[in-house]
């Protein structure tokens, strides 16, 4: 991808999520809610503080992070799906 954010804005693509139950019953796509599990894709420099530093982001490309239901806006790049989102709208890294 040849898209690089700017500042502290991140970009994720969203993991899909089972389309099958613990028990077994598979959920048809219409009855889904959007994943709010990503891998990290791209991460800008890091937020500016008021005396011109740079404050470095705590999450790099690869990683996977849990964010909010309705965080960040829908991108479209190459045929592809992607959130871009602000690091604040991040609410965890899985490990």
């Amino acid at each position: 991808m040849k898209l690089r954010p700017l500042q502290d804005r991140i970009i994720v693509k969203r993991l899909e999520e089972e389309s099958k139950t613990a028990g077994g019953i598979f959920i048809p796509e219409t009855a889904k809610e959007k994943p709010q599990k990503g891998e990290v894709v791209a991460v800008g420099n890091g937020k500016k503080t008021e005396d011109g530093k740079i404050v470095p982001i705590d999450v790099k490309a690869g990683d996977k992070v849990l964010f909010g239901k309705y965080a960040g806006t829908e991108i479209k790049i190459e045929g592809e799906e992607f959130l871009i989102m602000r690091e604040d709208d991040i609410l965890g890294i899985m490990e």
